[in-house]
């Protein structure tokens, strides 16, 4: 494939050289600041983004810029009807609108809090594991992540996903809650704490705590590749699926969608 990659920081170099060590063409490289990238726009200049993927060529586009600019480019981006991946975290309120404007131009996107294949497995792991401890009372259960100290959202999309797989294990979870106590948490209440410092590439942790004993779920990244190749390999897996007829355009699509 030909792929635009929107965006091109620390992510959008690596998902870079993973892409042409999987055999594909770098289309174009986009970012607002970024000396060294193909095409250097101004903020917020989306009608430039799309000039510059559509004189590419690309045949599709990994997009992985900021929280506040995701929802404009994915906008500006979908009536090209190319597949596009979303590395960037921080829009899950949005989903649901950019499903529907998905639906009405007839474009098609993924997006994941985490596209490393160990995390998404850690997903199931934390799952299972809130149904079985979901018969003991005596443990609760709460999620605390770490990430280097320049990520802009808080808490990680990661992080609010393990919470919502806690939460199907662990009914009586109905709520999460991400900012500091000024009260005794509700039983209800999922806590969601988030640390940022140095290089951290990313820690994310579920303890169970109960009257006599800890458990602790850990994942730890030791690098951010894994993640650059699960974006590349999901941008390949779209664009088959799509090809195939597997799955439908117009859509917003998640991890389990495709893997």
């Amino acid at each position: 494939m030909k792929i635009a990659f929107v965006g091109y920081g620390k992510m959008g170099h690596m998902m870079e050289q993973c892409a042409k060590r999987m055999g594909h063409e770098i289309a174009v490289t986009i970012d607002v600041v970024a000396e060294d990238a193909m095409v250097k726009i101004a903020s917020g200049d989306t009608e430039a983004l799309v000039r510059a993927v559509k004189s590419s060529g690309a045949d599709g586009i990994i997009e992985f810029t900021h929280p506040s600019a995701v929802i404009e480019n994915v906008k500006a981006l979908l009536p090209l009807g190319l597949p596009i991946v979303v590395g960037t975290t921080g829009w899950n309120d949005k989903h649901a609108e950019i499903d529907a404007y998905a639906s009405e131009v007839g474009g098609t996107l993924m997006t994941a809090g985490n596209f490393s294949i160990g995390v998404n497995m850690f997903y199931k792991i934390v799952e299972e594991a809130s149904k079985i401890m979901a018969d003991y009372s005596q443990y609760d259960v709460a999620v605390w992540e770490m990430h280097h100290n320049q990520k802009a959202d808080s808490p990680s999309g990661t992080a609010l996903e393990i919470a919502r797989r806690v939460m199907l294990g662990e009914t009586t979870k109905t709520e999460i809650v991400t900012d500091a106590f000024e009260e005794r948490p509700k039983a209800n209440q999922l806590h969601v704490s988030s640390t940022r410092c140095g290089n951290v590439p990313g820690t994310h942790k579920v303890f169970f705590d109960g009257t006599a004993d800890t458990i602790e779920l850990v994942h730890t990244a030791r690098s951010r590749e894994g993640f650059a190749e699960g974006a590349v390999k999901s941008l390949e897996k779209l664009d088959s699926a799509i090809k195939t007829g597997k799955l439908r355009k117009g859509r917003l699509y998640g991890w389990d969608d495709l893997f």
